[in-house]
């Protein structure tokens, strides 16, 4: 029996990238960009931080921090490289609002918080896909999987 873990990876390792408007692009990042001005506390650019564990992260946010990795999201379907930071700040801050690690489990929780805030189901499925399946696909690889977006 195959696991929801390895069905979602698949989903995502296996799946062909999407097509998406520049319009959706544009709206994604638009609306990622106010996301991120909402955020209460202090993000921080970093090449090599990465947080270990989500205490580690939860302890950083309740002191007014957060680090970011400027590497985890970079994608082709961002017109910028900050709207790919600005997802990672905001996707961390859903993990510390629904107290979830990065588990499958919490990686789902943290998106469906975000997911029922976005202004579209085009955005809802970039979400799907950047923090859905690409962590299955990392978590299943046990490494990061080639940066894409796909709609299955």
């Amino acid at each position: 029996m195959t696991s929801k873990l390895e069905t979602l990876a698949k989903l995502y390792l296996e799946g062909e990238p999407a097509e998406i408007s520049e319009q959706t692009k544009q709206d994604f990042c638009n609306w990622m960009m106010s996301e991120f001005q909402q955020l209460p506390f202090a993000v921080q650019a970093s090449n090599a931080m990465e947080y270990d564990t989500v205490t580690d992260m939860f302890d950083d946010i309740t002191q007014n921090h957060l680090w970011v990795s400027l590497e985890n999201y970079g994608s082709d379907i961002y017109p910028n490289l900050f709207c790919g930071f600005a997802l990672l700040a905001v996707h961390d801050y859903d993990h510390y609002r629904t107290g979830t690690d990065f588990s499958l489990e919490g990686e789902i929780a943290a998106y469906r918080r975000l997911a029922n805030r976005s202004p579209s189901l085009e955005i809802q499925k970039i979400l799907y896909s950047e923090l859905v399946l690409k962590s299955a696909a990392h978590l299943y690889l046990e490494h990061k999987p080639e940066p894409k977006v796909v709609f299955p």
